[in-house]
């Protein structure tokens, strides 16, 4: 039913209960889990200033901070799906709006799920359902599940 299973990761703790369901899903169903990050300044700032020990960056990341700190967020999903014991993991940074990179990952490998967490990291949004989530819901092809 769930062969190939797309999570949009932007590191908030609804994006890492998403890996976690994904990935029991997919054990469940023999599937296979892609991770999918799109990095953008908002995001990088915060893992910027999280992994230089500020809870808040003053100064709009680099192109290169941006890329590492996507990389980081990829790097710590992977650790979560490890932690599951889910296998068939891949991953996939890519670049530009966030909706239209998951949904083109989504089509690319056939999803026949897309997990993504209701709010992300975007405080704003973070009152009614994310506006990332509600799109992918909108215009998916596939399945969709946000959770909590």
């Amino acid at each position: 039913m769930f062969k190939e299973i797309i999570v949009g990761v932007d590191g908030s703790d609804t994006s890492k209960t998403a890996i976690g369901i994904a990935c029991d899903l997919a054990k469940h169903y023999d599937g296979t889990v892609t991770l999918v990050h799109v990095p953008h300044a908002e995001s990088a700032a915060f893992v910027v200033g999280a992994m230089a020990g500020y809870h808040a960056a003053t100064l709009k990341p680099t192109l290169s901070e941006i890329e590492q700190a996507g990389r980081q967020i990829l790097d710590n999903a992977s650790e979560i799906a490890a932690g599951t014991g889910c296998k068939a993991v891949k991953t996939h940074l890519a670049h530009g709006d966030a909706v239209t990179e998951i949904l083109a990952c989504a089509d690319k490998t056939g999803a026949d799920l897309i997990v993504t967490g209701r709010r992300g990291l975007n405080a704003v949004s973070s009152l009614l359902l994310g506006s990332t989530t509600q799109r992918i819901n909108h215009s998916a092809k596939c399945a969709c599940l946000s959770v909590a």
